[in-house]
């Protein structure tokens, strides 16, 4: 089951807003599907980003994956974390394995986001 105070995007990663910031991170259905992650490629804080283009990348011991900025914003801080521990992503995917958080206005542009119940309905239920 997804945390309901969350919205999804297609490419599974979940985001968590909070006032103009979000949070951004992938989600337990995606670090399931790629494996032990091993690195994580996040960009620096004051990076600009844009709905739906990439923002950084997850290496696992399957493959290597694109994290997509869910929402247009510049990077305010990122998990530096994840750096030496990127088992977090596979540990705790939604608390202690987040990527970066985004300032984003009220009026920046986004990806199609869904709620936790279209989420689970495009994993097909098997999202955690």
């Amino acid at each position: 089951m997804q945390p309901a105070d969350l919205q999804y995007t297609e490419e599974h990663e979940w985001i968590r807003r909070e006032g103009g910031r979000v949070t951004v991170g992938i989600t337990e259905y995606a670090q399931d599907a790629l494996g032990d992650i091993v690195y994580v490629e996040l960009p620096a804080v004051g990076t600009e980003v844009t709905a739906g283009a990439a923002l950084g990348e997850v290496e696992s011991t399957k493959s290597v994956s694109d994290i997509y900025s869910p929402v247009t914003g510049t990077v305010v801080a990122r998990n530096e974390d994840l750096d030496k521990s990127p088992e977090l992503v596979n540990s705790d995917p939604y608390g202690a394995g987040w990527m970066v958080v985004l300032e984003a206005g009220d009026d920046a542009a986004t990806v199609n986001l869904m709620d936790a119940q279209a989420y689970s309905a495009l994993v097909g239920g098997q999202g955690g």
